[in-house]
């Protein structure tokens, strides 16, 4: 899965069509793992996620992402099994883009193919954004095809280019124990707020504007080992993220943010479309149990920065 720190909503079709956008993002160690084997009745399937389907016509099955990745790929007659670290809906950590990822990886496998990052997110894009018309953009699915610290930059032509951001060691180290993590201990359907999103984002482009240029100085900043004004960028990139649809934030949430800024905290966000899920924040090792504290009613979830992307763990074939 992955943080998104900045950028965010610049990388839907509605912004880049009228100017590059760009994204920082992290993939980190929180995981879907999806096994797939040829199911023993070889002309049907057997799906066991959230929910468990079986039969032979995969046009009924009704899990959309499973159902477009097996006519993608072709595969028939398998047993599919998901599980994950967290909540794959409503969290804000990029779990659906993840979750067509790592299918189609496994999927693949199963057929004896292997894909490239590039050919993964590809595909994951065309499926979720061409095929199914979700409201959402490219960043999740490259960060989870490719994983690492990246910039992600879209431009018209559709061309995603992504970079890893360099940095040495020992600063990476020290931005990955900045960072602090929060349930809200609510979810949301993502898809509502990413519609009035991309609605609004003829009217909303100064901001978006402000945002990607905030990504490009966040991710020169980094490269640069410099980790002055993070927490600054991810202050000023939520105070622009909220301009951008209603139900992005409500009442509990701004008192829960400004509470972890009044305990030290420098900077954060909500993760993903915004509602719930995951609180980020950016907080100097002297400041984290104050905020901590302050926060006390929520779960904290510990993670590192993951340095790859999907991947076959184990293959019998």
């Amino acid at each position: 899965m992955r943080i998104s720190f900045v950028g965010g909503g610049t990388d839907l079709e509605a912004f880049y069509r009228h100017t590059p956008g760009m994204v920082v993002s992290t993939a980190i160690d929180k995981y879907i793992y999806i096994c797939v084997k040829k199911h023993f009745d070889g002309g049907s399937f057997l799906l066991k996620y959230s929910e468990i389907e079986e039969g032979t016509d995969i046009n009924k099955i009704k899990n959309d992402l499973i159902r477009e990745a097996m006519r993608h790929t072709g595969v028939v007659g398998v047993e599919i099994v998901s599980m994950s670290d967290v909540p794959v809906t409503g969290v804000g950590l990029g779990s659906s883009s993840s979750f067509i990822v790592g299918l189609l990886n496994a999927l693949y496998a199963h057929k004896g193919e292997y894909k490239s990052p590039e050919e993964l997110a590809k595909d994951a894009c065309k499926i979720e954004i061409e095929i199914l018309g979700k409201p959402i953009g490219k960043q999740d699915q490259y960060i989870a095809a490719y994983g690492g610290l990246r910039s992600l930059a879209f431009h018209k032509s559709e061309k995603v280019v992504s970079k890893i951001i360099p940095m040495e060691e020992g600063q990476k180290k020290e931005l990955d124990s900045n960072l602090l993590l929060f349930f809200t201990g609510k979810t949301r359907q993502a898809d509502t707020i990413l519609k009035k999103q991309r609605a609004n984002t003829g009217k909303k482009l100064d901001p978006l504007e402000r945002m990607r240029n905030m990504a490009k100085k966040m991710g020169e900043r980094l490269s640069n080992n410099r980790l002055d004004q993070f927490g600054e960028l991810l202050h000023e990139n939520w105070l622009e993220k909220k301009q951008l649809a209603g139900g992005i934030t409500d009442p509990n949430i701004d008192m829960l943010y400004q509470k972890a800024i009044d305990a030290g905290a420098l900077g954060g966000k909500i993760c993903g479309a915004g509602g719930g899920g995951f609180f980020l924040f950016y907080c100097l090792k002297e400041k984290q149990n104050a905020v901590r504290d302050a926060l006390s009613e929520l779960e904290e979830m510990t993670f590192n920065f993951e340095p790859t992307g999907s991947k076959i763990i184990h293959n019998t074939f």
